[in-house]
């Protein structure tokens, strides 16, 4: 069996040696602009360029090193179309977004926030604590990754809502899904947490217009692409007053360019895409998984339905 291996970054020497404890036997090749790779099975691949793509027409499937599948899906009919796309499932990242959300929400529910703040001018001041009864958390996107951050939630005793494209029905969660569900759904949200695939139809979804129907006073959480949110509208919103902050840590151009000016937002926190790192191990784990379930005729979890975009 042979596997072809690409990352943008070029590190693909770790994955080559978990791949040959876990799938013993397996030979592992790479990929570089302007290279005819030698025919492979399958090929597992992060941001691959759409010239890789063209070279792909034989294999048996193509498994992307993490969740989202837009970073291939905008090259559009490059990869041929009778080849099966597999992301990841949760492979330890579920676990990583829960803290990570959690501790966002924490912090402001508890002004943790506004704490530092008078902290940073020597100021001894107990705030009014808010209101956990009223304090309803909405996650948008409610597939794996999405569930796991509600369940993490759940200890802390916050209403919890969601919202999907399709109807959806969760224990203790109040649902709400499509066109139709999305105003209920932010007109009742004190803190929104995005997490939803990146799509047409969800690019640009927290704009000026969705911002505006959050409560006065709302907080923003985004884990899942930096395209979702306009970036000029939120920056407004939190200057009138009308959103309390954001937590982001994905963004439209990643690295955040030094001039943005979100770096000079003190009630922006900003971090580097790292709210669910990569597991190698785990993600190597799975895929291998995945490809003896293939080799012996098996169906598999996580296929992308490319009309969807995930």
């Amino acid at each position: 069996m042979r596997i072809l291996l690409y990352r943008s970054d070029g590190n693909t020497a770790p994955w080559a040696d978990d791949f040959a404890r876990h799938l013993p036997g397996a030979e592992c090749v790479t990929w570089s602009e302007g290279d005819k790779p030698p025919p492979c099975d399958y090929a597992v691949v992060w941001a691959p360029p759409e010239a890789m793509l063209r070279e792909l027409a034989e294999v048996k499937a193509v498994f992307l090193m993490g969740a989202g599948a837009d970073a291939i899906l905008k090259h559009g009919s490059a990869l041929p179309a009778h080849v099966p796309l597999v992301r990841l499932g949760d492979a330890g990242m579920g676990v990583q977004m829960g803290e990570y959300v959690v501790h966002a929400v924490l912090r402001h529910y508890r002004r943790f926030d506004q704490y530092e703040d008078q902290a940073a001018v020597g100021e001894w001041r107990a705030l009014v604590t808010h209101d956990r009864a009223t304090f309803t958390v909405g996650v948008m996107g409610a597939g794996a990754l999405g569930r796991r951050v509600l369940d993490c939630l759940r200890p802390f005793g916050f209403p919890l809502q969601a919202w999907s494209r399709s109807e959806k029905d969760i224990d203790g969660v109040r649902c709400f899904a499509g066109n139709e569900g999305l105003d209920a759904f932010l007109r009742s949200t004190r803190v929104v947490v995005c997490m939803l695939p990146l799509t047409d139809t969800t690019a640009n979804i927290l704009n000026r217009a969705n911002l505006g129907k959050l409560p006065h006073g709302a907080y923003v959480i985004n884990v899942a692409r930096g395209a979702h949110v306009s970036e000029p509208d939120l920056l407004a919103y939190i200057r009138s007053g009308h959103i309390a902050g954001a937590t982001l840590d994905v963004f439209r151009n990643e690295p955040l360019p030094r001039q943005h000016p979100f770096w000079d937002e003190p009630r922006i926190t900003i971090t580097p895409h790292i709210s669910a790192l990569t597991l190698r191990d785990e993600s190597v784990r799975q895929i291998a998984g995945k490809i003896g379930q293939l080799e012996r005729g098996e169906p598999v979890a996580d296929v992308i339905n490319r009309e969807l975009g995930y």
